[in-house]
């Protein structure tokens, strides 16, 4: 499930914004403001921003401009929203550094559609129905993994947890971005609970590799590595 963040001061825009993207299957955060934006960014990873053009406070062109200056943001991909239809003005918004932009008042149809296209530029596997990573495949759609061409038995939980890892591989995730991303802002699990799903991940990926002697114990690869004091990351030899 990709993560956007919306940044917009306008409620009614904003619950327009988070519904249709609800609808197409994202995790939405709203915030009011670039300050918000800011603090949220830090504690979060996002897959993509739409953000207002003017905003109380920091504009939405000063906040663009002050992450593509950071490395943990230089490449999020920015949709920018403005009321300015002139040239220069989207001009202005491009060279600060945002991805696309669309003028309001906008059709929410084609806002979607821009949304679509951007996370394909940046991110195909988010929208891709299979994913894999050496010889681990996800088939999003049949909801079936299979590791070295065998099967591997799965519980729906360490599903999600496969899909949100070959999502983000390569990057560290911290217990609580595992549990935003893969149960929700609003789950009251605590994160040992992502400990014991893990181990369960990590069992069954192991069962499939080595399943009927295709592999030796020594052969099977763990992908996942645990970073000691920071979470877990998959992918990364």
């Amino acid at each position: 499930m990709t993560r956007i963040l919306v940044v917009e001061d306008d409620a009614a825009i904003a619950e327009v914004l988070r519904y249709n993207l609800v609808a197409e299957r994202h995790d939405v955060t709203v915030a009011e403001n670039a300050e918000d934006a800011v603090l949220l960014l830090d504690e979060h990873s996002f897959d993509m921003m739409i953000l207002d053009w003017m905003l109380p406070g920091m504009s939405g062109i000063e906040l663009c401009r002050r992450l593509r200056l950071k490395r943990e943001t230089k490449a999020l991909p920015v949709l920018m929203l403005t009321a300015r239809s002139e040239e220069s003005d989207s001009v202005r918004g491009l060279s600060t550094g945002a991805d696309d932009y669309v003028v309001k008042p906008f059709s929410v149809a084609e806002l979607m559609a821009r949304v679509k296209a951007l996370l394909r530029r940046a991110a195909p596997d988010r929208l891709a129905d299979v994913l894999r990573y050496d010889d681990i495949e996800l088939d999003r759609a049949a909801h079936g993994v299979t590791r070295g061409g065998l099967e591997v038995r799965i519980g729906p939980t360490e599903f999600k947890l496969l899909l949100f890892f070959l999502e983000n591989r390569g990057r560290v995730q911290s217990r609580q971005q595992l549990l935003d991303g893969v149960w929700g802002r609003d789950s009251v699990i605590d994160e040992r609970t992502v400990d014991v799903h893990v181990g369960r991940l990590r069992k069954a990926l192991s069962a499939g590799d080595a399943a009927e002697g295709l592999a030796s114990a020594e052969d099977v690869r763990d992908p996942i590595r645990t970073v000691r004091g920071g979470g877990y990351v998959f992918g990364q030899r």
